[in-house]
């Protein structure tokens, strides 16, 4: 009963205030692609389209609000990269014979970029990032509780159906993307309960994916790991807490996770049937781009077209790469790439020495958002889930970072806050409007 009042309140009391505040329905449209209250509380929340009611509340105040500001700054390339993909997308589809499912793909995906765009437009502060970033971190670990209590209960929900339509190796994916953003997050909070909240939610997701049997996911999160020690600040209190997350995730990591991790790397002889079907599925996605460099075979095509290679109809292709090559061609694959890639790399400048004394919320998130899209990018090798919507949400973060970042040096807006604040005041005083004035201070 709680989950289906929780569920309608958000719902109808978000979209409502999505009228007037359609940053709040954003944050609520967010929280419903993670959760998945259908799902979460499957018996007491009806099938409904909550998720839609809420689009719409987002959509209808964000044109009431003149669609936002279109002014994305250094993110612009990864804004136009995912405008790309979607174009691409629609090329795709067209000059494709449509075998069913490929408008309906594009359609789907519609309801991500829509958004994604929305966000990047509404998005004027670091206040808001952070909502947003906690949003994501927040449901994702309790999704995560619920299947650590499940799996403790003497039942692995993960492993044996999934969650919300998504296998194991989804959910591996997604949690895996979730982990490293909740980490750096903890890493960066000053106040005690909501860094103890943020490493929590790390260590549940963590355990999610050993106990997911996903070797895909486990190899993501190992990989993830190694990152996130040359990522973290060079201080000794984060050091001693990386050194804690890594104990943890031993300990928790029992003898069938080892046995499970093992096999991935067992000779030709040695693999089991799942590992060497996944390596034919990529040869195979790989001959299709060849054949069909530029349009691909269409949207959600793959699994139809199969059986062209010998595998049974409806197979996926296990990867979201070689899949959407597959589909989409080069350009499409690129696009898609591109939107992740440039977001890392752009985001590289808060890497640089200073950077989390000038700006240490920003370039602590901004090494969270690095952690969590590699740990994606390297997981989504192994399955495909071009539909999965944590880590666009995740490039919002990071872009939105960009966004209020005109130049390549880090701004002080953190400490700049109260002198912004005087200087919006001044230029009030003074009958100037302040509103166009960069967000970010800009040093020089």
């Amino acid at each position: 009963m709680k989950g289906l009042i929780f569920t309608y309140l958000l719902t109808y009391g978000g979209a409502a205030a999505a009228l007037f505040n359609p940053f709040i329905g954003l944050l609520i449209y967010v929280a419903f692609a993670i959760l998945r209250p259908e799902s979460l509380w499957h018996w007491s929340v009806p099938e409904g389209n909550y998720s839609r009611i809420v689009a719409i509340g987002l959509l209808i105040g964000w044109a009431l609000k003149g669609f936002g500001r279109w002014d994305f700054g250094r993110a612009r390339p990864v804004v136009y990269a995912l405008l790309g993909y979607m174009l691409w997308m629609i090329v795709s589809a067209s000059v494709n014979q449509d075998r069913g499912g490929a408008w309906e793909f594009v359609e789907a995906s519609a309801k991500i970029v829509l958004p994604f765009l929305a966000a990047m437009t509404l998005i004027r502060s670091l206040d808001q990032l952070q909502k947003l970033a906690w949003v994501i971190v927040v449901c994702q670990g309790y999704v995560a509780y619920e299947m650590n209590l499940a799996y403790y209960g003497g039942y692995n929900i993960l492993a044996e159906q999934g969650f919300a339509g998504m296998d194991n190796n989804c959910m591996a994916i997604a949690m895996v993307t979730g982990a490293g953003l909740a980490f750096f997050l903890g890493l960066g909070e000053t106040i005690r309960w909501r860094q103890l909240l943020a490493f929590a939610c790390a260590a549940l997701m963590t355990h999610c994916v050993l106990f997911s049997m996903s070797r895909g996911g486990m190899l993501a999160l190992i990989i993830m790991g190694g990152l996130s020690f040359f990522l973290i600040p060079k201080r000794p209190a984060h050091y001693l807490a990386f050194a804690l997350a890594v104990a943890l995730g031993l300990r928790l990591a029992g003898p069938q996770v080892v046995e499970r991790f093992s096999s991935t790397f067992a000779d030709e002889n040695q693999r089991d049937m799942s590992e060497q079907s996944r390596l034919s599925l990529w040869t195979s996605c790989w001959d299709a781009m060849l054949k069909q460099p530029l349009a691909g075979v269409g949207p959600r095509q793959w699994p139809r077209i199969a059986t062209e290679y010998g595998f049974t109809p409806g197979k996926e292709g296990h990867s979201l790469w070689l899949q959407t090559g597959a589909e989409m061609g080069f350009p499409g694959l690129g696009f898609l790439l591109a939107f992740y890639l440039v977001c890392i790399n752009r985001l590289r400048v808060f890497l640089r020495p200073g950077a989390a004394e000038t700006a240490p919320w920003s370039a602590g998130v901004a090494r969270a958002v690095i952690a969590s899209l590699v740990g994606f990018m390297i997981s989504a090798q192994f399955v495909s889930l071009p539909g999965l919507e944590l880590p666009y949400y995740i490039v919002i973060v990071g872009a939105g970072i960009l966004k209020l970042t005109a130049t390549k040096r880090v701004a002080d807006t953190e400490a700049a806050s109260d002198a912004a604040a005087d200087e919006q005041s001044l230029l009030a005083a003074a009958g100037v409007d302040g509103r166009s004035a960069p967000i970010i201070s800009l040093s020089t």
